[in-house]
């Protein structure tokens, strides 16, 4: 094959590596990977969201991005819970492609929900150059921001945001426990522009455990989430009154942990496609991990939120009237709204789990098919 240099951000990573000893955590690879300013995979102009792969098509779709009736759906629920608490504002973090903001916004308006600002929070600027576009028309009602505020009054949106956090990796190997890192490739080192892999794993010990340890004698491989143990942790810190939704997929701790699930939960999308293997096309494509659920929530806790629900993506629209709309619709709407609550698609695979200060109460999304004892 012909020879090829190493990409910019491959460089970069090299020379994070060797500034580091020869030898990074996952966590840190996956940081670099997706958000290294101008060069990471969420910090670059690449399409990402949308139904279309292909060369100018997206990466992956999000639920906004299925079908409308995701946020028509979720309006409800907010507007609920901007009553309750009442306070006026919506924060959402990790907002894509702008196109939940731009259901909620619509949805919200024609329902007469008084909202003073909708601010966003991103860490992508190509991203939120195309958010400001699409939602131009609600004038100065969006706000943007890069860092957290002082404090927050309002309800706090995460759709798909914890998942793309990075990871810890844990691998028990022959009954010890490592953590699992990047190093630069033996090969690439002799010779940086061959085709070949530039990056590798590599284990070393650690006094770094699971939550729970896994049944079994058997090698295993799973994460960890300390940043996005640290978000909701600084979200704790802030959030004076309202309250927090997040959306994703994953798993309570038992689940998450269970023997069988040996191989860990990072996967990587690129093109509509799927892989397990983060150390290649770096920078092209999006890295994830599944959600712990148990350890959020527990992390809340500590934090001094409350849990407020926890249920299936499928039970919370539905509690949210996503039915209803979706009679309502026309045909080509309803079937593509299917996919957000079928169990075998993004219904049972996604979860809700609800924060907040102050008295505990349900949200209307936990009305019926509540988990909290699956925590």
């Amino acid at each position: 094959m012909p020879p090829h240099p190493l990409s910019a951000l491959e460089q970069s990573i090299c020379s994070a590596i060797d500034a580091a000893g020869g030898w990074i955590g996952f966590d840190r690879f996956m940081e670099l990977a997706l958000y290294t300013p101008g060069l990471g995979y969420y910090a670059h102009d690449s399409l990402k969201f949308g139904p279309l792969p292909g060369r100018n098509g997206s990466d992956f779709v999000t639920a906004p991005e299925i079908s409308p009736l995701f946020g028509y759906a979720l309006a409800k629920q907010v507007a609920q819970a901007l009553a309750h608490t009442d306070t006026t504002e919506i924060w959402e973090f990790g907002a894509g492609s702008g196109a939940l903001a731009e259901q909620l916004l619509s949805a919200l308006a024609q329902m007469g929900v008084r909202l003073t600002r909708y601010t966003i929070v991103d860490v992508s600027a190509t991203l939120a150059q195309r958010q400001q576009q699409r939602l131009a028309r609600f004038g100065d009602l969006v706000h943007w921001a890069q860092t957290w505020p002082a404090h927050i009054d309002g309800v706090v949106l995460g759709n798909e945001v914890l998942d793309a956090m990075p990871v810890q990796l844990l691998a028990r190997c022959q009954g010890a426990w490592f953590e699992r890192g990047v190093c630069i490739a033996a090969a690439a080192t002799k010779s940086p522009a061959a085709e070949q892999p530039v990056f590798a794993w590599q284990d070393r010990p650690t006094a770094l455990r699971l939550p729970v340890e896994p049944e079994g004698a058997h090698d295993y491989l799973s994460e960890i989430h300390p940043q996005a143990q640290a978000f909701v942790r600084s979200l704790a810190e802030r959030l004076r009154s309202g309250c927090a939704f997040f959306l994703d997929y994953g798993f309570g701790e038992g689940e998450y942990y269970h023997p069988q699930r040996a191989g860990g939960t990072v996967m990587c999308h690129r093109a509509h496609q799927s892989d397990s293997d983060p150390l290649t096309l770096v920078g092209e494509k999006d890295i994830t991990a599944h959600i712990n659920f148990s350890g959020i929530a527990l992390t809340a806790q500590d934090a001094g939120l409350h849990v407020l629900g926890y249920t299936s993506q499928a039970h919370f629209l539905m509690n949210c009237g996503i039915v209803e709309l979706m009679q309502a619709a026309a045909l080509p709407v309803r079937v593509a709204a299917q996919t957000l609550i079928l169990e075998h698609e993004m219904g049972e695979l996604f979860k809700v789990l609800a924060l907040g200060p102050g008295a505990p109460w349900t949200p209307l999304g936990f009305a019926r098919g509540d988990r909290l004892h699956r925590l």
